[in-house]
């Protein structure tokens, strides 16, 4: 078995050899591991830092370099270069626990015995042996990252170990130049076809930065609506019953928010359920004005 870990790095020259290190202690003899690295036009010491990684021994390091476009296409980018049966995309600011691919190898079988799954999915620390949101509340069953978050109640970012051939089908969507889209718009739609399993074990530990997604999360909500508009308009291809109230209003509310950023109306053609089209209709405009607001806020 082999594995292809994929990082998108932007200006994180000195957190990328703590990811390197984590890598080199996740040698083993029972599988390949190769590190794929696409750095985002930084203007850091990043070309020299992965350079050094490349020609080391112990591990099989490819690095590449685009013009800034952002942490999806990126990601984009690198799949076509990816010859693993397996692959997980890591951040530069995130790095593997001692035994890690050790305990996904020894899942990975599952994977290949299959055909409807496209990925497994594990616990994620944050560096303070806290996970990251909740436990899956059973493990070793199939089910769908939709099914996962909004009727299940799950939280918190998972690390997710893809069938290679099946995530190399599809590729971030990004709209009209956006530089993002989230993680989830992808899922969904393999979602459509294919289901996922999961295990209660942390197999990456990481943190969050000022820099990060989890701290700008307003600009990119601003700079990226047409993306997010578009998710939470798929959303609803998905079966709703069994979604949980909360979960049902928060796709609501965040559709109402991207179809105002957005200038999108006539939107109750996409929504399907009588009970959604009642909340949409109840919540638009309590929604138009508070999205308004909240643009005008800093």
């Amino acid at each position: 078995m082999k594995f292809s870990i994929l990082t998108a790095s932007y200006n994180r020259a000195l957190l990328l050899k703590k990811l390197y290190s984590s890598l080199l202690d996740n040698i083993s003899d029972e599988y390949e591991v190769e590190w794929l690295i696409m750095d985002d036009g930084s203007t850091d010491d990043t070309e020299e830092v992965c350079k050094f990684f490349v020609n080391k021994p112990g591990l099989d390091v490819r690095y590449y370099k685009q013009e800034n476009q952002g942490k999806m296409q990126a990601i984009n980018n690198l799949m076509d270069k990816v010859s693993g049966d397996f692959i997980i995309e890591c951040d530069s600011d995130d790095y593997f626990v001692k035994n890690s691919l050790k305990i996904v190898n020894n899942k990975c079988k599952i994977l290949q015995e299959n055909s409807n799954l496209y990925a497994l999915i594990f616990l994620r620390d944050e560096n303070n042996k806290n996970i990251c949101g909740k436990k899956f509340d059973k493990e070793d069953t199939d089910t769908t990252m939709f099914d996962l978050y909004y009727k299940h109640g799950m939280t918190g970012e998972k690390i997710i170990v893809y069938k290679a051939d099946i995530r190399k089908k599809y590729r971030y969507i990004l709209e009209n130049g956006e530089r993002f889209c989230t993680e989830a718009r992808l899922h969904h739609r393999m979602d459509l076809d294919y289901k996922v399993r999961c295990y209660n074990e942390y197999i990456v530990e990481g943190d969050y930065h000022s820099d990060g997604y989890s701290k700008n999360i307003k600009n990119i909500f601003k700079k990226n609506p047409r993306g997010y508009y578009e998710f939470f308009k798929e959303i609803f291809q998905h079966d709703f019953s069994h979604v949980k109230w909360n979960k049902r209003i928060y796709i609501i509310k965040h559709f109402i928010l991207f179809s105002v950023l957005t200038d999108n109306k006539n939107n109750l053609k996409y929504i399907k359920g009588l009970k959604n089209k009642i909340i949409y209709i109840i919540m638009y405009i309590p929604g138009k004005i508070k999205t308004r607001r909240w643009c005008t806020i800093e």
